[in-house]
């Protein structure tokens, strides 16, 4: 079964939960446009969710999700909530979402984990969830050690449950090998980047725009915590400091509120712009519609050339 038919939406995306980028109108105007947004709980409050709930159901009646980060300090309450309102999706990161399943499948709510290892992927499949999905160190963010050709062939070949891709896709062809490797379709975040209704500052936009491939690295691999970002004053230093054995609370230092800096304030210095080592595919600001039309457009023109072959 396609990701359309398990979510009832009309293409087969889902947007990442990327932390405070992926508001309550950032995940309607996703869903208005046919794939499935979803409200990130990352630097949310419990009450913050709430806030952002109401303003998505204010936006669409389309479905919807969430995406949990489980080290949230109110994740407690974040995963009440979400049954209350009795939220179509939601997806995890960060953490094992084993003792909220059962709660959240009373609400009728599907489930799906975003993992980055099939050990972890085997793990959800025997706690009930709907899907897994398996991301690659491609993404941007935070990411494991594993690429997304392996770990999602690795995982749909496991696991009998519906398996979604991401990291790494930004086109048509993405998708389609994406598909090849046994994935009912997709997640993305970096394409988004650059979208009209994206709530990043036009900074960001601009930058995402410019970036080649080659401007993507990761901090945080020696200390355990690696995270992809696009290369700037704050993340060189942070990686020299990491290299001379500074501790986590010298870096923290670095990085504090730097995510914020860059989205809500365009400080492209001293901000982390996280980003995906697809960002050179992202070429130009464009609606959520008009990329989504793209996308599907030339994923089907692939596929009909390969089945042409």
């Amino acid at each position: 079964m396609r990701l359309e038919e398990i979510l009832n939406i009309k293409y087969p995306f889902i947007q990442g939960g990327m932390a405070h980028i992926a508001t309550g109108e950032f995940a309607a105007a996703i869903s208005n446009a046919g794939g499935l947004g979803l409200i990130g709980t990352g630097g949310l409050s419990a009450s913050d969710l709430k806030k952002q709930i109401e303003i998505c159901k204010s936006k669409t009646d389309k479905p919807f999700g969430v995406n949990i980060l489980l080290i949230n300090p109110e994740v407690e309450e974040i995963a009440e909530i979400v049954s209350d309102y009795k939220i179509p999706v939601v997806t995890t990161g960060a953490g094992n979402p084993g003792k909220y399943i059962e709660k959240w499948k009373e609400s009728n709510i599907k489930v799906f984990p975003v993992v980055s290892s099939k050990a972890l992927a085997v793990r959800m499949e025997r706690l009930g969830v709907d899907g897994i999905i398996a991301e690659g160190q491609e993404a941007g963010g935070h990411i494991g050690e594993l690429t997304s050709m392996v770990l999602i062939h690795q995982i749909a070949d496991e696991l009998s449950i519906p398996v979604i891709a991401a990291g790494g896709i930004a086109s048509g062809k993405q998708i389609l090998a994406a598909e090849v490797l046994g994935a009912v379709g997709v997640q993305m975040g970096t394409c988004l980047l650059a979208t009209n209704e994206c709530p990043v500052h036009e900074k960001y936009k601009d930058r995402i725009i410019a970036a080649k491939s080659s401007q993507v690295t990761v901090m945080g691999r020696i200390n355990g915590l690696p995270n992809r970002v696009l290369k700037n004053k704050m993340v060189n230093e942070y990686i020299e400091k990491e290299k001379q054995g500074a501790t986590m609370e010298e870096l923290e230092i670095l990085t504090l509120g730097s995510l914020r800096k860059a989205v809500h304030e365009g400080d492209m210095t001293n901000g982390t712009i996280m980003a995906g080592q697809v960002v050179e595919e992202v070429k130009e600001k464009t609606s959520v519609k008009a990329l989504f039309e793209k996308l599907y457009s030339d994923y089907l023109l692939e596929k009909k050339k390969l089945c042409a072959k």
